[in-house]
């Protein structure tokens, strides 16, 4: 059934095509759409390092801060998985921190002829980290898929993915693997921009949204929106920020922020996510994210019926009687197929390669009771979502997915996090 439903946007969209000509393929067609989100399902990260280092030249003051730094972000990083802020993290060797830390991220630097001075962001790979860190390597527990559609009013105009701007950039570039949000970022190219333009977050009607959220794959929407104001170009800029949840605009959390120039405008919005990060975190901990029952695309449980009898009456017959008579067919009203209980599921599966993805979909689909078994969001080297289509409630299927041989954790009222 998913296979069927998800071209109806592009149904729509097509037609949207032919009356509207060339403004819409221009739209949809622009050179500079779409912003790639950053993968961060494998690695911790941590920010804001500040080192200061004098050395007998600029290359060797240099590489002594990049080892300061990851000594003091593997502190910070162990402290923060421990909850333990005061507590000292345990020593370990420049040689182990080289093979756990990923990457160096240079936030502001500068160098001179024998003295360092940076701040610098670190990339700590999760499986390499676990064991000293004392945590787990599986799916992390996170909220139902949220789709994030990034508004920013700059002059006089919202926008969205109508045009690459830097508030989306901000989104694309923030690193989601320590939130407990489970964010859906498009990248803004194809129809992005005419199914997520800032015009539908204002729009309450849930048959629309219902569809979008089909399409992206999410359970639910949330609109982190920020208005910015120039004092004059160049200088000072004032961002008051705004959290959205669901259709009906319920608002999370609400800030400002300065930024002293338009070259600090790009900091002051990675900011602005992280902040909009922590709050959106608070509100799911309190309960205040709850899944919306009316954005849910009912299954028509009658259609799997009707496909399971359609099996029945084309799949050969065993043991068939060659001597029975054809009987013909009766023109008796027949008694109404009872619907039966099949659902849609979203299902959060680790996928450390591209073969891993076909693997996955093609082992659940296979599971008594499953339907249909779609990945709408590829993920690899970290955490695939998978459409799941079955016969029964979400008890049901996970303890289904058990029986075959899978760790299934229910962690919102239609998500599972599975794992081998």
């Amino acid at each position: 059934m998913k296979l069927l439903r998800r071209p109806l946007p592009l149904i729509s969209l097509g037609l949207a095509l032919v009356l509207g000509g060339g403004a819409l393929y221009a739209q949809l067609e622009g050179a500079d759409r779409g912003i790639p989100p950053v993968e961060s399902e494998t690695t911790y990260e941590v920010n804001g390092i500040e080192v200061d280092v004098v050395g007998p030249d600029a290359e060797a003051a240099r590489l002594a801060g990049w080892r300061q730094a990851q000594q003091k972000g593997w502190a910070a990083l162990w402290a923060g998985m421990n909850k333990r802020p005061q507590a000292q993290a345990p020593k370990l060797a420049d040689s182990v921190l080289n093979q756990m830390v990923s990457s160096i991220v240079i936030e502001q630097e500068q160098i001179g002829p024998r003295r360092y001075i940076a701040r610098l962001g670190l990339l700590f790979d999760r499986s390499r980290s676990a064991q000293a860190l004392g945590v787990a390597t599986g799916p992390v527990s996170r909220s139902q898929p949220m789709l994030v559609i990034p508004v920013m009013l700059t002059g006089s105009s919202f926008q969205s993915f109508e045009s690459r701007n830097a508030w989306q950039a901000a989104w694309a570039r923030f690193r989601t693997g320590n939130s407990a949000i489970d964010y859906i970022r498009p990248v803004g190219n194809g129809v992005d921009p005419l199914l997520l333009n800032a015009a539908q977050t204002r729009r309450p009607g849930r048959g629309w949204w219902r569809m979008i959220l089909d399409f992206y794959g999410a359970s639910d929407v949330i609109v982190p929106e920020v208005r910015l104001k120039r004092s004059y170009p160049g200088g000072p800029a004032i961002g008051t920020f705004t959290a959205w949840h669901g259709p009906d605009r319920q608002i999370i959390a609400r800030f400002s922020l300065r930024a002293g120039n338009s070259a600090s405008i790009p900091a002051m919005l990675s900011e602005g996510v992280r902040r909009m990060d922590i709050a959106y975190q608070r509100a799911q901990a309190a309960g205040f994210l709850a899944s919306d029952r009316s954005l849910v695309v009912q299954e028509p449980a009658i259609l799997a019926r009707l496909a399971e009898l359609i099996e029945q009456r084309n799949a050969p017959e065993q043991n068939a009687d060659p001597s029975a008579t054809v009987r013909e067919p009766s023109t008796a009203p027949t008694a109404p197929i009872q619907a039966g209980g099949a659902q849609s599921f979203n299902i959060q599966v680790a996928t450390p390669t591209a073969e891993s993805i076909g693997q996955a979909e093609l082992a659940v689909s296979r599971v008594s009771g499953v339907t249909s078994a779609l990945t709408t969001s590829p993920a690899v080297g970290g955490t695939s979502l998978m459409r799941v289509t079955y016969g029964g409630d979400v008890n049901a299927l996970a303890a289904a997915l058990r029986g075959q041989g899978w760790n299934a954790q229910i962690v919102g009222g239609n998500v599972l996090v599975i794992s081998r």
